[in-house]
């Protein structure tokens, strides 16, 4: 089974919110017949657009390939979250890479966040970058740490935009009773992420980029000058870059050792109305600290979009069933609220949620396995990779250098041996371990 065909219809975008309200941009053509190029980029969401984008704005030649659609995987599905810092926080970073690579790597996060609007900005996509995203913890030990740990970022990395929450501040912002306090990042945001990708898209191909749709990669051949070949065509260049994160499938063995695809699900209620201000009092995002973690914000004719639930198979399971459940033990009052959407998609993980930033081979580079924490990141990781491919690699390297165990397990076993390990965390979630 496929990942790229098991959900979806080839070519088409999930039945989501985000299909429905994207902006409108015409499709690029199937790869035909051969093509040379200096770089070909597989995968066209956000990692690949971005990098697609740095490299034709350097004046080389670009071709990216696409399964489906431009922003048709997880750069269209998620639940459009730009989050401060890395996925593990500095605490971790720090102990595991010393102080001067935790500087760094923050640094290079709030790159990321800062690339994302500059990008908006600069190629006056029709997106909205709506500031602000919450936390709310479950247990009043998780409070004591999420504010203790702002104090640190202020103290040590002088971060000052986040705003501690007592319980009766996050009750007030998000309507809910279920969490003990939390905070309000104002330094990060949220936006529409389908339209962000074809923003993307566009101004890449603007820059010069060539885009291929319905062009899904089945081989590369490896050598001086690397052959990436479709059904219908192959791509001869210098360069490859791999951005198809969760559905890079087995193109590379280096890469699918040390990253896992995972599903994730979301649902979207009808126009909530004036009843939108009792759901969010503030227009932030916000996700809470459960280890499959609950996110949701309004869209902008004040839908509640609510993302959570995860599944470790091929197939979806039931999607309304499954993110129904953790909604309405949030809001309870949306009981008899009508779901309008519900849709999932595959992103992909790593062991230690850090991104898998590696060389397959002497002119093949890679970036993948964002953990959740991707749309700022695969943005940057885009621009890191453009970088790495004209000879400046000094933030590829960084984040290369993180360490990246490899899953547990090998061929069959190693989705058990997650599935085994993940239903273990959502258990403790359950019981409030």
């Amino acid at each position: 089974m496929n990942l790229l065909h098991a959900n979806d219809k080839t070519g088409a975008y999930p039945a989501s919110y985000y299909a429905a309200s994207r902006t409108e941009l015409a499709p690029f053509p199937q790869l035909q017949g051969e093509v040379q190029a200096d770089v070909c980029v597989v995968g066209a969401g956000y990692t690949g657009l971005s990098a697609a984008l740095h490299l034709a704005q350097k004046g080389l030649r670009v071709v990216v390939l696409e399964a489906h659609r431009a922003g048709f995987g997880a750069s269209g599905r998620n639940g459009g979250q730009v989050g401060s810092g890395q996925r593990q926080d500095q605490d971790w970073i720090e102990k595991t890479m010393g102080l001067d690579a935790a500087r760094r790597l923050w640094d290079l996060a709030e790159d990321a966040k800062a690339l994302v609007k500059s990008l908006i900005a600069k190629h006056a996509m029709p997106v909205t970058f709506h500031p602000g995203v919450a936390h709310a913890c479950w247990t009043e030990a998780e409070v004591r740490h999420t504010h203790a740990y702002a104090e640190k970022l202020a103290r040590d990395y002088g971060y000052t935009q986040i705003e501690p929450l007592d319980r009766a501040g996050i009750q007030s912002l998000i309507g809910s009773k279920a969490y003990q306090g939390g905070e309000i990042d104002h330094g990060a945001g949220h936006l529409h992420p389908l339209n962000f990708a074809l923003g993307l898209a566009k101004a890449a191909a603007e820059a010069g980029a060539q885009i291929f749709e319905r062009s899904e990669v089945h081989h590369i051949t490896e050598g001086a000058r690397p052959v990436v070949a479709t059904a219908q065509g192959r791509v001869i260049c210098d360069h490859v870059i791999l951005a198809g994160n969760g559905y890079l499938g087995g193109l590379s063995r280096e890469v699918s050792a040390k990253v896992m695809p995972i599903n994730n699900f979301i649902l979207a209620t009808e126009p909530l109305g004036d009843r939108a201000a009792e759901i969010l009092s503030q227009p932030v995002a916000v996700a809470d600290t459960k280890f499959v973690v609950n996110y949701w914000r309004l869209s902008e004719d004040n839908r509640l979009l609510f993302g959570g639930g995860e599944s470790y198979g091929y197939r979806f399971p039931d999607i309304l069933k499954t993110v129904s459940k953790p909604m309405l033990a949030v809001y309870p009052q949306l009981r008899d609220t009508r779901i309008d959407y519900a849709w999932g998609g595959t992103l992909a993980i790593t062991l230690n949620r850090m991104p898998c930033f590696a060389r397959p081979a002497r002119n093949i580079l890679s970036a993948s396995g964002y953990s959740g924490h991707g749309v700022a990141m695969a943005t940057l990781a885009g621009k890191l990779l453009a970088e790495a491919t004209t000879a400046q690699s000094d933030g590829f390297d960084l984040m290369a250098s993180l360490p990246q165990p490899r899953f547990p397990g090998a061929g069959g076993l190693r989705w058990p041996l997650l599935v085994m390990a993940m239903t273990w965390f959502s258990l403790r979630d359950r019981l409030g371990i």
